[in-house]
């Protein structure tokens, strides 16, 4: 029953992070700046979206070392590529989190203001790129992750065909 428990945590935490990146990428940037009509007044509510966002990031990797941790039967290279990418995962949104204090360094809040154009573009380039890296290694670990509980649970004790067939 853990072993259900985990797992769906796991899932609803993935979900609800790269579910709502994707998401809020997908749909509410570009509607967002449609209705408010520029990308900058989007922007400043994108700003207080990611920090939602990297929130759940951190609550679903969590999740994943619980799910890594309780993992039996997984090979060595498996494993390690797990772990590779959760830390890579882990990195990101350090990353991330301390870029969102440096481009917050950019903006006047109360005027929603601008301060520095250059360096917030150049700040705001390296987070897309690296939250696009932190989405490959999630389908990855995803991959990885279905792999590995369909051996665990191919692994379990399975009825013995011919005790049913003598029954």
């Amino acid at each position: 029953m853990m072993t259900i428990v985990r797992r769906f945590c796991l899932l609803v935490a993935i979900l609800f992070w790269q579910g709502g990146f994707m998401f809020y990428g997908a749909v509410v940037v570009p509607v967002g700046s449609d209705v408010l009509g520029s990308h900058q007044a989007q922007g400043f509510v994108t700003r207080s979206v990611t920090n939602y966002l990297n929130i759940a990031g951190i609550v679903a990797i969590c999740f994943w070392l619980w799910d890594m941790v309780s993992a039996r039967g997984v090979g060595i290279i498996r494993r390690r590529i797990s772990w590779g990418l959760w830390l890579l995962l882990l990195l990101t949104l350090g990353l991330q989190g301390w870029l969102h204090v440096l481009m917050d360094q950019c903006l006047d809040l109360e005027t929603q203001q601008i301060l520095d154009k250059a360096r917030l573009r150049y700040l705001h380039v390296w987070y897309l790129n690296i939250s696009t890296i932190q989405w490959a290694a999630n389908l990855l670990l995803v991959a990885i992750t279905l792999l590995t509980w369909r051996s665990e649970d191919g692994n379990r004790v399975k009825p013995d065909r011919d005790a049913q067939q003598t029954v």
